[in-house]
């Protein structure tokens, strides 16, 4: 069953033994693509000068590459996004995310050591912020990028609560 939760994310309930899954906002799909149009169009541009110039009119159709690059990397940060989600659980968090392999992080509130909640310049201009779990064992820190800045605060808060509750990490 789907239901949607405050901010327009939508989580799913499998029921009362399954987590309750919550997606990722789309501002941060669209920050990421519209990093993706600068950066290749760019490049476009830049390939199409360059190869014009030098080498001859017919050279500058390589500058058709990057646009190329623009329509994949399109399709494939959207099928990306999709696939990030996290569950809030009573002794852990899960962090799931991968189109082609699938992986699943299960960080025990007690493991954890420190959370941070961070946000550099171009993800503060789209209104986002991301959580980053310490753990004492390097291979089980994990992140859960583009949330809403309140949300990322709220899960910060909730997870140092936790944490502190079970006494063996914060």
């Amino acid at each position: 069953m789907k239901t949607g939760s405050p901010g327009g994310v939508e989580t799913t309930d499998t029921g009362p033994a399954g987590p309750v899954w919550t997606g990722l906002p789309p501002g941060l799909l669209r920050m990421r693509r519209l990093l993706l149009v600068v950066w290749l169009g760019l490049a476009a541009v830049g390939t199409g000068l360059l190869l014009g110039l030098l080498v001859g009119p017919a050279w500058a159709a390589f500058a058709l590459l990057p646009l190329a690059g623009i329509g994949w990397g399109w399709v494939l940060l959207g099928r990306n996004w999709r696939s990030w989600r996290y569950a809030e659980r009573a002794d852990d968090l899960l962090i799931s995310r991968g189109v082609l392999w699938r992986e699943e992080t299960v960080v025990p509130y007690g493991r954890m050591q420190l959370v941070e909640v961070t946000s550099g310049p171009v993800e503060r201009h789209f209104g986002l912020a991301s959580v980053q779990l310490h753990t004492a064992a390097a291979a089980t820190d994990a992140t859960i990028p583009g949330l809403d800045p309140a949300e990322a605060e709220r899960l910060r808060d909730r997870l140092t609560e936790l944490g502190e509750a079970r006494s063996a990490g914060l």
